[in-house]
C-alpha cells in the first residue's frame, strides 16, 4: 500500500487543474484541518496552471508546476494524484500511474475512460497494485439529499425497488479548455460526460445489474451556431434513456440541456412495491411515503450533512468525496474505495449503451457493449 510519512500528512497532487481542477484544490484546502495538502500541479495549459498556482498561493500553499503527469509521478512528491484533466486523456494518464514504480493513490474524476475498452484496461491494470486504491468521481452519491435517499431505501421504506427515475434540467455545457468537451471524441458523448453520474445511482438504487438500455436523444437547441477548427459541436442536449435490469427492475432518465428555467436541477424518484421516497438538488429536500398511507402520510425532510466545510459546485459532494476517499487512503489497505473502477466501468457501458441506441434506433444490450460486438 502505498505509505504515508511519518508526519501523517497527505501529499496530493492534481492532473489537469482547469475548472474542475481547481475545485478539488479548494476542496483539499477545506480539508486541511485532516492534514492533506497540494504540492504538485501537472498541466500543458499555462494560464490553467498560473491560476492555479494564483489560488493555492492564496492558501499559503506552495505548488511545484510541471507541464505533464509524467513529470509528476517522477517527482516523488505526491501520496495521491488527483485525475481531473479532459476525459480523452483519463486512459493514458492512468495507465501511466498505475505502471509507475512508485504506488499513488488515485481519485479519478468522471468518466473513467471515454470507452468500455479503456475502462477494461484499467480495470485489469488496476488489478495488480493492491498496493493503491483507486476511486472514481461519481460523486453525486454524497449530495445531500441523495445520500439521505440512499439511506431511506436501503432501509427499506419504499420496499423492493422497481422503478428508478432521474430528471436532470440543466443549463448546457459549460466553455472548457480549448472546447475540449464539444465533441463525442473527446467526451465519450453527452451520455458518457454528464451522465455516467446518474447511470450509477439508477445502478445503486436498483441493486443489481444492468442489461439493456434504450434511448432517444438529438442536439436540438445548443452549440449549433458554434464552430471550431471548422467542425460544428456533436454533443447531444437532450435525452430520454431506459435501463433494464436483471432483477426486472427498471430505470429511467429525462436529461434536458436547455432548461435553466427549473427550480431542481436534479428530481430522483424510486418507486418500491411498497413506497416512494425522492429527493431534489439543490432544494436539499428529500420526500417518502408508503401506498398504505397515502399522500396525507407523506414525510418531508431537508437534507443536510454538517460535516461538510465547503459546497463548492456539486453542493458539497466533491467534500465529502475527498473525505471518503481520506479515510480509505488513511486505513492503508483496510477500506475499499466506496466508488470502485468497476462503479466506474458499469457507468460508462450504460452511458455508450445509450448513445449507440440513439444511433442504432433499437435496444442495446450491455453484453454487446462490454464484448464490443457492435458497428
Amino acid at each position: 500500500m502505498a505509505s504515508v510519512e511519518n508526519d501523517d500528512r497527505v501529499k496530493y497532487g492534481i492532473v489537469g487543474v482547469g475548472m474542475m481542477g481547481r475545485e478539488h484544490l479548494i476542496n483539499l484546502y477545506h480539508l486541511r484541518s485532516q492534514n492533506v495538502s497540494v504540492v504538485a500541479i501537472a498541466d500543458p495549459h499555462v494560464p490553467s496552471q498560473q491560476l492555479a498556482v494564483e489560488l493555492a498561493q492564496s492558501f499559503g500553499w506552495h505548488l511545484e508546476v510541471f507541464s505533464g503527469h509524467r513529470e509528476l509521478l517522477d517527482s516523488g512528491l505526491c501520496d495521491v494524484v488527483v485525475v481531473s484533466s479532459p476525459n480523452m486523456t483519463h486512459y493514458r494518464i492512468l495507465m501511466d500511474i498505475i505502471n509507475h514504480p512508485k504506488p499513488h493513490h488515485v481519485l479519478v474524476e468522471k468518466p473513467l475512460c471515454t470507452t468500455v475498452a479503456d475502462c477494461k484496461k484499467v480495470v485489469d491494470a488496476a488489478r495488480r497494485r493492491t498496493d493503491m486504491l483507486v476511486q472514481v468521481g461519481l460523486e453525486y452519491r454524497y449530495m445531500p439529499p441523495v445520500a439521505k435517499l440512499i439511506e431511506v431505501v436501503r432501509g427499506g421504506a419504499v420496499g423492493q425497488v422497481k422503478m428508478v427515475a432521474i430528471r436532470e434540467h440543466r443549463f448546457p455545457f459549460l466553455v472548457k479548455v480549448d472546447n475540449w468537451n464539444r465533441f463525442n471524441a473527446n467526451t465519450g458523448g453527452t451520455l458518457v460526460e454528464k451522465c455516467c453520474h446518474f447511470f450509477d445511482l439508477i445502478k445503486l438504487f436498483a441493486g443489481a445489474n444492468p442489461v439493456r438500455v434504450m434511448a432517444s436523444g438529438a442536439i436540438d437547441v445548443n452549440h449549433k451556431d458554434e464552430v471550431y477548427d471548422g467542425k460544428v459541436p456533436d454533443i447531444i442536449d437532450n435525452a430520454y434513456v431506459i435501463v433494464e435490469f436483471d432483477n426486472g427492475s427498471r430505470g429511467m432518465l429525462d436529461l434536458c440541456m436547455f432548461a435553466e428555467g427549473s427550480k431542481n436541477e436534479q428530481e430522483i424518484s424510486v418507486v418500491g412495491d411498497i413506497g416512494k421516497g425522492e429527493a431534489f438538488v439543490p432544494e436539499g429536500l428529500v420526500r417518502f411515503g408508503t401506498r398504505v398511507a397515502g399522500r396525507d402520510g407523506v414525510q418531508t425532510l431537508k437534507a443536510e450533512d454538517r460535516r461538510i466545510k465547503y459546497d463548492g459546485l456539486h453542493h458539497g459532494s466533491s467534500y465529502l468525496e475527498h473525505l471518503t476517499f481520506l479515510s480509505a487512503v488513511r486505513a492503508k489497505g483496510e477500506k475499499a474505495p466506496a466508488v470502485d473502477l468497476q462503479d466506474g466501468l458499469i457507468s460508462v457501458a450504460i452511458g455508450v449503451a445509450a448513445q449507440l441506441s440513439i444511433e442504432k434506433g433499437q435496444f442495446v444490450t450491455i453484453q454487446e457493449v462490454m464484448d464490443e460486438h457492435y458497428g
